[in-house]
């Protein structure tokens, strides 16, 4: 598995005392890269489907995507080790656990040591670590295998968040920052990593968004280390989290609908998803921007750091809220890359929110300091972040 984190550089900036930041961001992936443009005759190919109608309407759903390029932990070497899990009706859910409990800690393994070395201080200085995994399930679940494989103490204070979907990279942000805030001189590791074997199924025309998650989601992990009052010359603090706030919409929780099986995870979703967020997304930021003393029309003063659940979602969001193209580039860009990877992705537009705020520092156009990160997942859930950026 390949990993790199982001370096935070010179931050003369300097975060509100007593307020949660992030002090480094780290992330892995699997071995295995998918081409968009090669995707839809590999994945016909491996579940042995020559069904030409769903053929086309895949390449159409990739083209419409973005994505460019995905990893996925899913191989040949796995289907010929579980050829099962490309044939119809049969129980495989314990076979896809195997998998995916040894692929998801793995990388969150990876993406923590990374952003470990990138903060600059030992592991044995974390105090608390928050895992946010939609793709596995155990008992003791893997909030306790990554300690151990990270070498924490066993004294680390671990939360385990399941099943919280796209919004669980900023759920796990909040509650990253309420133990950092809550318990001085913390250090807060957050892990996310997630694995779409446990939902990989042939094509099936009684199936239809099936295919929309083979067109969009990928595989990785992310981790962020959080804490305030950053030591000075040791911590160099990226993002202030200031203030968190979630809210679920009444009667949606059909929206977005994901259910365990004996076939692994099978998911259904509304095809006013989009409709539904615009419809409220304004007035959830609205909520944020007033304790600043911003108004709807000052979004544009904002930096968005929004997961990209897809194109449909950040294109709402745009023209919603008349956003100039450039607010979205950062999130635009994770999913050109690296596709919709659930729980991760908001660490991979962060890492892009810091390269697109330094390049537009240097052309002296740059946003001021304050922001929104934003997820939505099943629920309907809205997770949201007022934050400062402390490298502009």
């Amino acid at each position: 598995m390949g990993s790199d984190c982001i370096a935070p550089g010179d931050i003369t900036k300097k975060a509100n005392p007593g307020k949660a930041t992030i002090l480094a961001l780290g992330k892995a992936f699997p071995h295995q890269l998918v081409m968009q443009e090669f995707l839809v005759d590999g994945y016909f190919k491996n579940t042995n489907c020559d069904d030409p109608e769903l053929k086309q309407k895949l390449t159409r759903l990739c083209k419409t995507t973005t994505v460019k390029t995905r990893y996925v932990v899913m191989s040949e070497e796995i289907l010929k080790k579980y050829p099962e899990l490309t044939v119809e009706g049969v129980p495989t859910v314990k076979q896809r656990l195997d998998i995916c409990n040894a692929a998801v800690t793995q990388m969150a393994i990876e993406a923590s040591q990374d952003c470990i070395k990138t903060w600059g201080r030992p592991k044995s200085d974390i105090t608390h670590l928050v895992y946010v995994s939609s793709s596995e399930a155990r008992l003791p679940g893997g909030d306790l295998y990554l300690a151990k494989g990270l070498g924490l103490s066993p004294e680390t204070h671990r939360v385990m968040l399941y099943f919280s979907g796209c919004s669980g990279g900023v759920a796990g942000l909040r509650v990253a920052k309420d133990l950092a805030e809550n318990n001085p001189g913390s250090r807060v590791l957050l892990a996310t990593s997630e694995t779409t074997i446990i939902g990989f199924k042939p094509p099936s025309p009684d199936r239809p968004y099936d295919l929309v998650g083979v067109a969009l989601f990928g595989d990785g992990a992310g981790a962020v280390v959080i804490g305030s009052d950053p030591v000075p010359f040791t911590e160099k603090p990226l993002f202030e989290l200031h203030t968190a706030i979630q809210n679920f919409l009444p009667n949606t929780e059909k929206a977005i609908d994901g259910r365990l099986t004996e076939e692994g995870i099978s998911f259904k979703l509304a095809r006013d998803l989009p409709q539904i967020i615009e419809d409220n997304i304004e007035g959830f930021c609205n909520k944020l921007m007033k304790i600043i003393g911003l108004k709807n029309q000052d979004y544009n003063k904002l930096f968005w750091a929004v997961h990209p659940g897809g194109p449909a979602i950040l294109n709402r969001m745009e023209k919603r809220m008349d956003l100039l193209p450039e607010k979205l580039t950062a999130s635009r860009r994770a999913l050109m890359d690296y596709g919709n990877a659930s729980s991760n992705t908001i660490v991979y537009v962060l890492e892009y929110m810091i390269e697109e705020s330094l390049k537009m520092k240097k052309q002296d156009q740059g946003d001021g300091d304050w922001g929104l990160i934003l997820a939505f997942g099943p629920g309907i859930t809205l997770e949201g972040i007022l934050a400062r950026n402390l490298t502009v």
